[in-house]
């Protein structure tokens, strides 16, 4: 009889495990079919492990997904996450389905020098997490949609557009063109000999300029917008080409305006100060300035996002940390030719400085900072 009861309870024992692998039971292993991207173009993207999902059998089973850390997920064309840590989760597959209405859909990772035994994706019979995604400490999870595409159609239209009115403005004015796009005037300064040749701000070849040149600015940032705050901005609107675009053109006016307010507010500290007429020379030095950097930030932004897009946040990073030390940078070089070349006292042209570009400059880079994270 004990003989008996002791078989009886390891018969029940191994029939218990065996349910529970039959539960936990590996359904299909995506594992052997990811295949890494190759470049083929100047705008396909580097670095990446391309995986097809299928969201029709098994429906109720669950897809084990097991990303490395600094990594950008796409399902198709949408953003579906990104990670900073490694990050491990399950996921229904019917819930996957809802998302994404498809049958079939194309799963891409995106990190720097992956290789496809860093990324693992199993469909599984049983979830141990129940569906939920594991968010504990060691792993840092953001999930969001954005469809790419829409951030480099709106990108380059704005490109193009900017660069077809610097071609118009330059047949137009070719000898403002000149002399507002080439660099060696920070080294001369030669706007501030007392026959300086830019002496109507107010006229429309140069608030034309001003304009084109925020609107390259704005492009900048709007695309900076989108990459650092997508969830504010959609909480506050539909994100699409439209609405970028139309975002883009106000920024345009906004930063417009507030560059006639500037040049109005240094011409004020000019006549206070009792400089003279430096308003000219101080506006249009720096103006120049943030020309050429801009034009650097532009081109950088664009190679990132068609050639790199997965390290384009970082990239923004370090492009926009960069204009902000060029600037910094740019009002000490003023300072020091109106110092050499002006011949007016340090600390009277150290306290116009402050108060007309330092201290706004310093309020205005603190709320962008604020905006971005």
């Amino acid at each position: 009889m004990k003989k008996l009861i002791s078989k009886s309870i390891v018969l029940i024992t191994l029939l218990l495990a065996l349910s529970q692998v039959a539960f936990s039971q590996i359904l299909e292993d995506y594992n052997p079919k990811w295949q890494e991207g190759e470049r083929e173009t100047w705008f396909s993207s580097n670095d990446r492990l391309i995986l097809e999902l299928d969201l029709e059998t098994f429906p109720l089973a669950y897809f084990s997904f097991e990303i490395p850390d600094h990594s950008v997920v796409f399902v198709g064309e949408k953003l579906w996450f990104f990670t900073d840590k490694d990050t491990a989760f399950n996921e229904q597959v019917n819930e996957l389905q809802r998302e994404f209405s498809k049958s079939k859909v194309s799963l891409t990772v995106f990190k720097n020098g992956i290789s496809s035994d860093q990324a693992s994706v199993m469909k599984v019979l049983k979830s141990e997490l129940l569906g939920t995604i594991s968010t504990g400490e060691g792993f840092l999870f953001n999930k969001r949609e954005f469809n790419r595409q829409v951030i480099r159609d709106f990108f380059i239209v704005g490109m193009i557009s900017c660069l077809l009115l610097i071609t118009l403005y330059k047949l137009a004015y070719p000898f403002i063109f000149a002399m507002m796009i080439k660099p060696i005037s920070l080294l001369n300064a030669e706007d501030f000999s007392e026959s300086g040749s830019l002496q109507k701000f107010f006229s429309g070849d140069i608030l034309l300029y001003v304009f084109i040149v925020n609107m390259l600015l704005s492009l900048a940032m709007v695309t900076a917008m989108v990459i650092f705050r997508h969830e504010w901005l959609e909480a506050r609107m539909e994100l699409n080409f439209n609405s970028l675009i139309v975002l883009w053109l106000l920024g345009s006016l906004f930063l417009l305006v507030l560059t006639i307010l500037k040049f109005t507010a240094i011409r004020i500290l000019s006549y206070l100060f009792d400089l003279g007429k430096l308003e000219f020379a101080h506006f249009f030095y720096l103006l120049r300035l943030v020309v050429i950097t801009t034009i650097g930030l532009i081109l950088g932004c664009a190679f990132f996002l068609f050639n790199e897009f997965s390290a384009v946040k970082m990239a923004l990073e370090a492009l926009f940390t960069g204009f902000f030390w060029i600037y910094i940078f740019g009002i000490l070089g003023l300072f020091l030719i109106m110092v050499n070349r002006l011949g007016f006292k340090k600390y009277h042209l150290f306290t116009y400085l402050c108060i007309a570009e330092l201290v706004p400059f310093l309020i205005l880079a603190k709320l962008v900072l604020d905006l971005g994270y």
